[in-house]
């Protein structure tokens, strides 16, 4: 196959060698592309060819490919649309100036590390050549400041989705800022970074273990996000019941909500939950309008495990307004691991079991 790790040159003469056949006169010396011209060069071979080639070798191999002439060079650059360099141990930030300025055209760019190497000047020419990208990773990049965001921000707008955990210096300002022109994105992992962000059409957001959000973030991404379907906050420590009751009354369609070892979450966002599903009728009521069930709305996943301070009175209200939350075995999506306090609570599941029994 050619393009694989480690050829030479002699091995790409030989391939080459192997792709001339006879033409149609019957002699050797290229084959005719359509009476157009002869493959004499690697140079020459079709544009379809070479994009179908590149599409089933590694992508360090790609990166080779793109050197060898300007005709596969600009072919590449102008085909090639999703390209990871997470195999790239030492040198990535430099690899990364030196070929966004060429591949102009990726909309998926996967630049996980095990250590640091991504800059801040590499995001940034990212941001200025690549404004095709919809899929971002740029996690464990420890070394980036708030100067990269501000750069995908302006640079990257028809984003989707966007990896930056572990990015643990960005501030609340720049998440903000990269919210507000990132319109697109729809799935952000925030886990590790400091604050959240607010995007009306984000769906998923990862904050766990976030340990300096607090609730003037949450509330924030909760008023500047209705279509949340799941938010992660496990472990963010700061957050009180203000950020439950934000999600409670503005995220309708919340499905999944996790908030382990949130030691100051009370009774009061357990009712708020509760209440939430009594007070969101009207909204379920379209919604089964247009031929839903009225269980495929609420909540279908809650964690609180740990958080202490809740009784089973509060809880119980929870479980009891939604029958997809379940304590019964084998179906735990109401996880109250940690709080001895709750052992009483029980789905509708559990009661009609002791009902048989």
């Amino acid at each position: 196959m050619v393009g694989r790790e480690g050829l030479r040159t002699e091995e790409l003469d030989l391939c080459f060698d192997k792709l001339m056949v006879f033409g149609c006169s019957g002699g050797i010396g290229g084959t005719k592309m359509g009476g157009a011209g002869m493959i004499t060069e690697w140079k020459d071979i079709p544009m379809e060819l070479l994009l179908r080639i590149v599409s089933l070798v590694d992508d360090r191999t790609v990166i080779v490919a793109s050197g060898v002439c300007s005709g596969w060079r600009d072919a590449i650059c102008w085909g090639l649309t999703q390209l990871s360099l997470s195999w790239c141990k030492n040198n990535m930030n430099n690899m990364v100036l030196s070929l966004a300025p060429k591949f102009t055209k990726l909309q998926t760019l996967i630049l996980r590390q095990d250590k640091p190497q991504l800059q801040d000047n590499a995001v940034e020419v990212i941001a200025s050549y690549c404004h095709e990208l919809q899929d971002l990773d740029l996690s464990k990049s420890f070394k980036l400041s708030d100067s990269s965001l501000f750069a995908v921000a302006h640079g990257c707008q028809n984003l989707t989705k966007l990896n930056i955990s572990g990015c643990s210096a960005f501030s609340d300002t720049a998440l903000a800022y990269l919210a507000t022109f990132c319109r697109k994105l729809k799935y952000l992992n925030l886990c590790g970074c400091v604050k959240a962000a607010s995007d009306k059409a984000l769906k998923s957001l990862n904050l766990g273990w976030c340990e300096k959000v607090g609730d003037a973030g949450i509330m924030r991404l909760a008023y500047g996000c209705p279509d949340l379907r799941a938010v992660d906050l496990c472990g963010c420590v700061l957050i009180t019941d203000d950020s439950v009751i934000a999600l409670a009354n503005n995220c309708l369609h919340l499905r999944s909500l996790g908030l382990y070892y949130c030691q100051n979450i009370t009774d009061r966002a357990m009712y708020s939950l509760a209440h939430s599903r009594v007070n969101n009728k009207h909204e379920l009521w379209k919604s089964v309008k247009k031929n839903m069930r009225e269980e495929e709305e609420g909540l279908i996943n809650l964690n609180i495990s740990q958080c202490t301070a809740l009784t089973p009175p509060a809880v119980q209200a929870v479980c009891d307004s939604f029958p997809a939350l379940h304590t019964c075995y084998g179906r735990h999506s109401l996880i109250i691991s940690g709080c001895l306090s709750l052992t009483s609570v029980h789905c509708p599941c559990s009661v009609e079991v002791s009902w048989v029994g």
